[in-house]
């Protein structure tokens, strides 16, 4: 009797590589080292697809052109001079030199490729002092790889994007904001549905907004050509991220001249956008001084956003870039849903003026830089009956203009690397679908799952956002939300220390004119 052999299941090759990755590690942060390890894995992309058109040129009888960059550009082919090519490196791997060496290569390619500018990591090789053995080993991990083996499977780009999601997860709280977990984006696309036209991002973290959107285009066998992709990154080193991500994808992207602060320094200031998909840091204080951006014409119409707080400056910005039919979906702590105050006046205009279309609270523990419970916005400037095209389908919308759908996910949601929860497919697909079935029209409420309310019945909840107020929970008692009560009893803390801190202030004015100094 022959004896089975136990089958061995092979790594998918993005655990192989974030395995030897690790090994890397030593004392340099993850912060650090994902744009190490991300950085070798472009450079052999970019390599494998330099030496597959070479090999086209020379195969055609073009080997005068073999070194001229321009017959590499025109075909969406990075130049590589012979120090960048990955042979190059692999062949002196084991020499003491070897991160110089990766740093120069990085360097030359820039250089050579106007698409790249900004975009590489300067020096980092050099300056982290990493183990010669243990990169070496990773080089050659990353050796085994044929990024161009298979052109529909996208290698490269699944390897970037589970490394960002890893690495997001490595940094934990507080951090790993370049990282919007994949199903979010994947809900809001479905929703939004960018299929032509331009799309923006004002805190566009490593790009994942544009790659899952390009990734929707052609699900639905759409023309990515038919998309621009606008974005804008305050982190230098985030918005090198963005750009390599989408370099090793052929996303054409204007990310605008440098890293630069959404509000002090808008590098997109026309702009007018046909979609809008952002996950902004949350709660963001300190964002402007008190006399900054008081008149800029990004809130004009509305009150000036509160420096305590930037959710409603993100939510003006994004607001002041749609164009006459735009439509905008972003990610906001449930904060944002009520409260006094200026976000008050600002969310009750947004109300009044039929921009805001839909407010969607998604389950707990789907961030890995918090485990509160956040809210997807949809905005839209058009929410008149309409006939519109969208892909291959002619769609007629009614008009929604008086009124906002209210949805509650917290329910949904499947387990997600133990601790986490992301939404599934059939989760993603069930609230899209009543999303676009209600734009079309009129449908049931379902209690504790989504409600319809008239802004008459929003004016009367005293212009609340938050869902709980709408939808009917049966099994909770007196619908009494904690979280909202959460919410509501911070808010109105928040309130009493601005109260107490400014009549401090005051009293020691008045001290001050009497010729005292104190402290209190």
């Amino acid at each position: 009797m022959t004896k089975k052999t136990k089958e061995t299941k092979q790594k998918p090759i993005e655990v192989t590589l974030w395995d030897a990755a690790n090994k890397l590690r030593g004392s340099v942060e993850p912060a650090e080292y994902k744009h190490v390890v991300l950085s070798l894995i472009f450079l052999k992309f970019a390599s494998d697809k330099f030496e597959e058109h070479r090999a086209k040129l020379i195969a055609e009888g073009k080997e005068k052109y073999l070194e001229m960059a321009d017959f590499y550009n025109m075909s969406n082919v990075f130049f590589l001079e012979e120090n960048s090519r990955w042979n190059f490196l692999i062949k002196k791997s084991k020499q003491d030199n070897i991160a110089i060496l990766i740093d120069t290569a990085l360097h030359t390619i820039e250089k050579n490729n106007k698409a790249l500018k900004g975009a590489l990591p300067d020096n980092y090789f050099s300056r982290l002092g990493l183990d010669i053995t243990k990169l070496a080993s990773l080089l050659d991990t990353i050796n085994d790889i044929d990024t161009t083996k298979d052109h529909k499977q996208d290698l490269v780009g699944r390897v970037y994007e589970y490394f960002l999601s890893k690495f997001a997860l490595a940094e934990g709280k507080g951090k790993g904001e370049f990282y919007t977990p994949k199903s979010i984006v994947n809900l809001i696309a479905e929703m939004i549905e960018p299929y032509k036209g331009i799309i923006y991002d004002p805190a566009c973290g490593s790009g994942g907004m544009f790659v899952q959107s390009i990734k929707f285009i052609e699900a639905h066998h759409g023309n990515k050509k038919e998309v621009s992709i606008y974005g804008q990154e305050y982190t230098n080193t985030t918005y090198k991220l963005a750009k390599m991500n989408l370099a090793i994808r052929g996303i054409s992207a204007n990310l605008g001249e440098k890293a630069a602060d959404t509000f002090a320094d808008d590098q997109h200031k026309d702009l007018k956008a046909d979609f809008i998909m952002a996950n902004p840091p949350f709660n963001q204080k300190d964002w402007r001084a008190d006399t900054e951006l008081i008149d800029d014409p990004r809130w004009r119409g509305y009150e000036v956003p509160p420096k305590s707080n930037a959710n409603y400056g993100w939510i003006l910005n994004m607001v002041s870039k749609l164009s006459e039919d735009g439509i905008a979906g972003f990610i906001l702590a449930n904060g944002a849903l009520s409260g006094g105050g200026d976000e008050y006046k600002i969310r009750r205009k947004l109300i009044e003026n039929n921009l805001v279309e839909a407010i969607l609270v998604l389950p707990q523990n789907m961030f890995y830089t918090t485990n509160i419970s956040v809210t997807l916005w949809i905005l839209n400037k058009n929410k008149k009956a309409q006939t519109k095209k969208v892909g291959s389908q002619t769609r007629t919308n009614r008009s929604r203009e008086k009124e906002i759908l209210f949805m509650d996910l917290r329910e949904m949601g499947e387990p997600f690397e133990k601790k986490y929860t992301q939404l599934s497919r059939n989760d993603i697909q069930k609230v899209s679908s009543t999303y676009h079935q209600w734009q079309q029209t009129e449908i049931e409420n379902i209690p504790e799952y989504c409600y319809a309310a008239s802004q008459e019945e929003i004016a009367k909840k005293d212009f609340s956002l938050v869902p709980s107020k709408y939808i009917e929970f049966v099994n909770r008692d007196e619908n009494i939300d904690f979280e909202e009560k959460m919410q509501s009893l911070q808010t109105e803390f928040t309130e009493l220390l601005k109260a107490e801190e400014q009549s401090k202030n005051e009293l020691l004015s008045v001290f001050k004119e009497l010729g005292y100094e104190i402290e209190l």
